[in-house]
Parts: structure tokens; sequence; C-alpha cells
């Protein structure tokens, strides 16, 4: 970000950077352990590289607005980045993307071989759930963390993240609509922004009300991230990302779609929307308000 886009967040960069501090070390505790030195070394190397935590830094994030305890739900913001890093080794292996590089490193499948990769992508996920089922001193009870548990199942399956995932992938060197192209990345990617938003709210006791505002938030949310995503990955130079750049060239994006500008738009809108469901909680949602802005000013990975 530019200096004047740095000193805009300051003050939410310092929030985000005491809530990664936290996920950091609670990944630390959480993370699958395995007698398999390769195995080990690949779960140690994806999950620990550098990454925003966006995901279960938005889960913190919405405890808080909504009055719950942030620490408590800690592990299952931990579960939650999990699935996000088992998502992205299934994204770059050979039959998908084959990308070569992810966060600044190579891929998991290049650094550990195809198979090393599935497995590690496997392990994160059944690690995931067992913390979800296992519990931890302080966390929600366990009524609560089977309804959690169902939000990330349906994240990750055929309503989420896979499904968006093979109607994508159906999709290449085929045209599709704005429209179809927005129901694939509301799965693809907005099903764990979305899966993290009603954690957060789940564990705060929230009303439905305003656990469907937070999820209505997180969703769009998740789509302006995808959006910028787009827009990074056409018009960045190599050294502004931390993936391979181009690379999902056989691939509709908003950007073909819409161009540059036209996706800029797109991405300004869904914040916006972003921003309206927010208004019921008045100034205690001003964090949201500020990541949703953060979100859309990025430039890296």
């Amino acid at each position: 970000m530019s200096e004047a886009t740095t000193a805009a967040f300051a003050s939410l960069e310092t929030l985000l950077e005491e809530r990664h501090r936290s996920v950091e070390d609670a990944l630390r505790e959480q993370a699958p352990r395995s007698e398999t030195p390769e195995l080990l070394d690949a779960l140690n190397a994806c999950l620990f590289a550098p990454g925003q935590r966006l995901r279960p830094i938005l889960a913190l994030l919405v405890a808080d607005v909504l009055g719950g305890d942030a620490r408590s739900v800690l592990p299952a913001a931990c579960a939650i980045e999990m699935v996000h890093a088992a998502s992205l080794i299934l994204d770059d292996l050979p039959a998908i993307d084959a990308a070569r590089e992810r966060r600044g490193r190579l891929a998991c499948h290049v650094a550990f071989g195809e198979t090393n990769a599935i497995l590690t992508a496997f392990a994160l996920l059944n690690r995931s759930f067992e913390v979800l089922a296992t519990g931890w001193s302080g966390g929600p009870e366990a009524l609560v963390r089977c309804e959690i548990a169902a939000d990330l199942a349906r994240a990750v399956g055929p309503e989420g993240m896979l499904g968006g995932l093979a109607r994508e992938l159906s999709s290449i060197e085929r045209p599709i609509d704005l429209a179809t192209l927005e129901g694939v990345h509301s799965r693809r990617t907005g099903a764990l922004f979305t899966a993290a938003a009603a954690l957060g709210a789940r564990a705060a006791g929230a009303a439905p009300w305003a656990q469907r505002a937070v999820t209505s938030y997180a969703m769009n949310l998740g789509l302006a991230h995808q959006v910028v995503d787009d827009v990074l990955d056409a018009t960045a130079a190599a050294d502004e990302t931390t993936k391979d750049a181009n690379q999902d060239l056989g691939m509709t994006s908003f950007v073909s779609l819409a161009g540059i500008e036209g996706a800029r738009q797109l991405a300004t809108e869904l914040i916006a929307a972003s921003q309206e469901s927010l208004r019921a909680f008045g100034p205690a949602a001003q964090p949201l308000r500020d990541l949703a802005r953060y979100v859309l000013a990025r430039r890296r990975e």
C-alpha cells in the first residue's frame, strides 16, 4: 500500500497485527502432528507460510463487535485457517491451476511432491474438524461447536468451495456471464468468509438477525476480495504478488468480463454493500467497516 493509504489504516493495521499474532500462536498449538517427517514438513511449510490470516481474523473481529470473547474462538478460527490452507494446496495442484508458487514459496506439490501435497490437504481438513469436535478450555459448548462444524462443512462441500471449484473448472475456455461468475465465487471464495463470520457470531451468542447481517457482510467482503485478486493478477508486477501472476488465463475472471476499471468498480460496489449490512450495529462495527475498506485498497496477496 502507499504511505498515504497505510496512514489511513494505521489503527486497523495495529489491530490486525495483534490479531495476527494471536492466530499464529494459536495455530502453533492447534497444528496437526505427524510422526512422518515428509508429511510434517509439508504441513508446517503450508500452514505457517506467510499469510494475512484474514479469515480467522474476521472471525475474531465479528466476535468482538457482537460482544463475545475473541480468545474463546481462537481454536475454531484456526480450524478455518487450516481449511483455507488446504484449499490453496488443492488449487495449486497440476490437475487444477498447476501453480508453482504460493505465498512467496514453492507450491506444496512442487516442494514436496504431488502425493504429499494431497495428503497434507486432507490432514489439514481432518485436523480442522477434530479441533471443533474435541473442544477446548473456555470455548463454546458442544452444541455451538456442532453448528460451527456444520457451517464449515457446508463452506467446504458441494454447496461451497468444492462446488464453486467444480463449476469454475467446467467453464475453462467457455464463456460465462457475470451472474454465473459471482455465483462461482460466492461459493469458491465467499463461503469461507461467511463461515468465519458465522463462527464469530455463533460464539458471541448473537441473535439470528445479527448473524444474518454479519454473514451478508462477509459474503460481499469475500467476493470483493476475489475481484481485487483478479485485478492484481491482471495488473501486478511479479514482485507485487506472492503467487503466480496471470495463472488463471484459461478461466473467466471479473477482469476478463468487466475490464480492469469495471472490476474495480464492482469491488467498490461490493464493499459498499458489505458496509450497508453493518448499519444496524452503529459505531461498534467500525473495525469491520475498516477491514472492508482495507481489502479494497490492498495491493498484495
